[in-house]
């Protein structure tokens, strides 16, 4: 790699110390106050420290964190990787990854859906991945139409290979202008933001994973890969069971798209696949913690489409404790909670937190599921049996959590 300018030398090696010392302080994990303080020394950092690598972005409304991680697992396959593995996906995040591993000639950055364009246009990322759009923070991020037309005008006329899951209207709109896509039938679920043409506002048809406008030519473009199921279909139509450790559909298929991008970096499935099935949580996510013989599995979940894939990893044999924030991460505005068909939890034991906890209790009562309120995270642990039980926390709430058993999940 090109040596950096001492400008740049002196921001990033300034910017590491900031991180060390915010993590040794118990501040944080250093992933974005170093980036921080490297941009203010230099404004051009994320580009210097960008060129001469082999770059992947990634980027959704669900699934960022964990898409990264198996690509990143992946790809070591081939060499050291840089990495934001805690999920800082802004530039100053970006900036802190790239620092800390500055001999990596490979990284894999998550990327906030509404910096998508900023970052790759600073960086000339050569890999975009780009997997869903739905509902999420409608107070920060605005309309997800506005997020998929910056996409479109963002890859147009760029040499970006795009890896794009065609089950999704909106981002294949987003992605159809780039130079080269591989499109990956990945599946949607949550299918309320996209009953309508982004090219033209018709009504659009579906039957199974097929989707086309009715008023227009747009419609669902054929895929190279596939999800069935618990199985991988590469381009050559050869099965690969994928056999991860991550639970639910969700998880399966971000695999396949962890698979594409893969093969766009020349590493073939049968090498890429081992990484992949080496991962069991994802900063926190789906571990299991124990405290006075209750076993609570953590699942993240931040906005309707992430609360419908909770859903079907949570076990409906167990209590569950839901816990809610609405702090500037998460978004100050829980009108969202409306959207999420919370009827599946009926008949459950229920335990309601979290800073927002009236809010979420409302809704309940709404869809007659009955529940517990309780103060805290703390005291709707100690309200379960000895055992299993399911716990899903959005962004602040899940870190918050995280926190109370030191972060060491």
């Amino acid at each position: 790699m090109t040596q950096l300018p001492l400008r740049a030398q002196l921001a990033s090696a300034l910017g590491r110390s900031a991180a060390t010392l915010s993590r040794m302080t118990g501040r944080g994990d250093g992933s974005v106050i170093g980036g921080r303080v490297g941009l203010l020394l230099e404004p051009d950092l994320l580009r210097k420290l960008a060129h001469d690598r082999k770059l992947a972005l990634v980027s959704a409304t669900n699934g960022k964190t964990t898409t990264t991680r198996l690509i990143t697992s992946a790809l070591l396959e081939l060499g050291e990787v840089a990495t934001n593995a805690f999920g800082a996906n802004m530039p100053a995040g970006h900036v802190s990854a790239l620092s800390q591993h500055k001999g990596a000639p490979i990284g894999v950055l998550e990327v906030d859906e509404k910096y998508l364009p900023e970052v790759l246009d600073t960086t000339g990322a050569g890999v975009v991945c780009l997997m869903n759009l739905s509902r999420d923070q409608m107070d920060r991020a605005g309309e997800i139409w506005q997020l998929a037309q910056k996409w479109r005008r963002a890859l147009s006329g760029r040499p970006t290979h795009v890896i794009a899951n065609c089950d999704d209207p909106l981002v294949t709109w987003g992605a159809s202008t780039a130079a080269k896509v591989t499109w990956v039938s990945g599946g949607q679920r949550w299918k309320e933001d996209s009953w309508c043409c982004p090219e033209c506002g018709g009504p659009l048809d579906r039957k199974d994973t097929f989707w086309a406008c009715r008023e227009c030519t747009f419609h669902r473009p054929e895929p190279q890969w596939a999800l069935d199921d618990e199985v991988a279909v590469d381009p050559r139509g050869q099965r690969w069971m994928l056999d991860i450790q991550l639970p639910g559909q969700a998880n399966r298929s971000n695999a396949v798209m962890a698979l594409a991008v893969a093969d766009a970096f020349g590493l073939p499935v049968e090498r890429a696949l081992p990484r992949l099935r080496e991962v069991t949580s994802v900063a926190g996510r789906y571990t299991t913690v124990e405290r006075d013989g209750r076993h609570a599995r953590l699942l993240l979940s931040k906005n309707p489409a992430g609360w419908l894939e909770a859903f079907d990893v949570a076990d409906p044999q167990l209590p569950i404790i839901l816990s809610v924030n609405a702090q500037g991460p998460d978004g100050r505005d829980t009108s969202w909670l409306w959207d999420v068909d919370y009827r599946i939890l009926r008949g459950r034991p229920v335990f309601v937190t979290g800073e927002r906890r009236l809010d979420l209790a409302l809704r309940l009562d709404a869809a007659d599921v009955s529940f517990l309120l309780c103060g805290t995270f703390t005291e709707a642990l100690a309200m379960q049996p000895p055992g299993r039980v399911d716990v899903i926390a959005n962004y602040t709430a899940f870190q918050q959590i995280r926190s109370e058993f030191g972060r060491a999940v």
